[in-house]
């Protein structure tokens, strides 16, 4: 049975996320010109990138060994998983880059705090930090507060040339993801 610092299998009885409209909004919106620091040391502004990108946004990692973020974070709908979403990702890359689509975290925490989930979980794409909440509040992305700390929902987006054409929340389970998001694009576009 998974514990709450078990960051890489989801329990059995987590608690369904609701969809409550918080991203009716956004499909056919253009991203706004922002740039965000990522994990790689560059700066991100995917208003500007060419082609198509996915961009899954989680609300926050943990670490081996350290306690969550608040005792009861399994309870909150749609909180878990953030781990098994990355690690979808990265496990179905080369099958995204084969259909010309590029990969992106997104969460609220710092680069630095994102740069050892990279180094740990050996992920191939950028991770980017709104730490400053700049891309939230731009998009009015809905999010969630715990221990004083603002939050993205989890969600994921399929953007091409800087607009935003498709949206997946509520997102779960998170560990599935990366494959609905992969579903979608080899239906929708031929190999690149």
């Amino acid at each position: 049975m998974p514990t709450v610092n078990d960051l890489l299998n989801l329990p059995d009885d987590l608690p369904l996320p609701v969809d409550d409209g918080a991203c009716d909004h956004l499909t056919g919106m253009r991203i706004p010109s922002i740039a965000l620091p990522a994990t790689d040391g560059t700066s991100v502004d995917l208003s500007v990138l060419r082609g198509r990108n996915v961009v899954f946004a989680y609300p926050r990692t943990g670490q081996p060994g350290v306690p969550p973020l608040i005792a009861n974070w399994n309870e909150v709908p749609g909180a878990r998983g953030c781990t098994p979403q990355s690690c979808g990702y990265r496990d179905l890359s080369a099958e995204f880059s084969a259909v010309g689509c590029g990969i992106f975290g997104l969460s609220t925490q710092t680069t630095e705090y994102q740069r050892e989930m990279v180094a740990r979980l050996a992920l191939p794409f950028p991770v980017l930090s709104d730490a400053k909440l700049e891309l939230v509040h731009a998009l009015s992305l809905p999010t969630f507060q715990a221990a004083g700390a603002v939050l993205m929902k989890r969600m994921a987006w399929v953007i091409e040339d800087g607009r935003i054409v498709k949206v997946w929340y509520p997102v779960f389970p998170p560990d599935e993801n990366a494959a609905q998001v992969l579903g979608w694009l080899t239906a929708h576009y031929d190999r690149a």
